[in-house]
């Protein structure tokens, strides 16, 4: 069986520890707003949500996963970023 875009994003999450979360008062309405990952650090100003409300906005908004596993230097990396192909803001 093929690992989905979900499975890798979560194993790639939960090897790092971080939970899944939103930037508060980014919402519209009932929508989720800024998706970010809390990795146990500074969590001011995010929301933890369940795996469930995080991939609803990222399946919805048609977004890609951009990560690194490690770092230059061999260490493991948190860089991530979530890319919108549909955008041109770029």
């Amino acid at each position: 069986m093929a690992t989905t875009h979900h499975e890798v994003i979560k194993q790639w999450a939960e090897a790092r520890n971080a939970t899944p979360a939103t930037v508060s008062g980014t919402e519209h309405g009932d929508h989720l707003g800024v998706l970010r990952f809390d990795f146990g650090g500074d969590s001011e100003g995010l929301r933890h949500v369940s795996w469930e409300e995080w991939f609803n906005p990222f399946d919805g908004r048609g977004l890609n996963f951009i990560y690194q596993e490690q770092r230059s230097d061999g260490q493991q990396s948190n860089f991530f970023r979530l890319e919108n192909p549909g955008r041109e803001d770029a």
